[in-house]
């Protein structure tokens, strides 16, 4: 569990009554890419994601240039001050960053009986579970809140599990492969360098070198 860097003034926060940090380690863009998917937490400001947030996603930058986040399941959960403080639009604005990202929103759905009580005001939606916090976040989640944040945390998890096992499993397959390539490109690098001057040195080793050595190899075979 990581929490997003702080990026307002302690002055700042203290005016908004925001609890104090826990000690739980920052995030940085590069541990995304060590996951296998991620559930994003956070509350809602003006019925979208905080600066905090925002800020965090656009320093992941390089990971959308490398693709390196495409096909991770994503989901949320969230809170608001307010009974109608814009839960699900917290959710549904947030939704382009996954996709530019290319990765896979896994929503909760209404996977719980829970979610149709309505003998309380509580948090709960087919975006994500989520409580109502207060307007100077003193309310605790309800039983039934936690019950729904628990189920979708359990679904979360077995999406993720099905995403990531052909990925693991083709990395394993794909190893002797690998290996097999690697040993192709060596035998290649020695055939570039025996083309001389045909292969200029500076390419000699490169892909380039490998390249011009597969050209001869061909040209000559016929």
């Amino acid at each position: 569990m990581y929490q997003i860097t702080e990026t307002l003034s302690a002055d700042v926060l203290e005016k908004m009554h925001a609890p104090p940090k826990q000690n739980i380690p920052e995030i940085t863009a590069d541990k995304l890419v060590e996951a296998d998917g991620f559930v994003f937490g956070f509350p809602t400001r003006f019925g979208t994601a905080p600066a905090q947030v925002k800020a965090f996603f656009d320093s992941t930058g390089k990971l959308w240039a490398e693709g390196a986040l495409a096909g991770k399941p994503v989901g949320l959960f969230f809170s608001t001050a307010s009974q109608h403080g814009g839960q699900e639009a917290t959710a549904f604005t947030f939704m382009p960053h996954f996709a530019h990202h290319g990765m896979i929103y896994v929503p909760l759905g209404y996977a719980s009986e829970k979610m149709f009580d309505n003998s309380v005001p509580s948090g709960g939606s087919p975006w994500g579970s989520s409580t109502i916090a207060g307007p100077s976040g003193e309310r605790q989640p309800l039983v039934q809140e936690l019950a729904i944040a628990e189920i979708q945390g359990e679904r979360f998890a077995a999406v993720a599990a099905k995403l990531a096992a052909p990925l693991k499993a083709g990395q394993q397959k794909d190893q002797p492969a690998q290996a097999q390539a690697q040993q192709t490109d060596q035998q290649t690098d020695q055939q570039a360098a025996q083309a001389q001057p045909e292969v200029p040195a500076k390419h000699q080793g490169s892909r380039m070198g490998r390249l011009a050595a597969k050209f001869k190899n061909l040209f000559s075979s016929n």
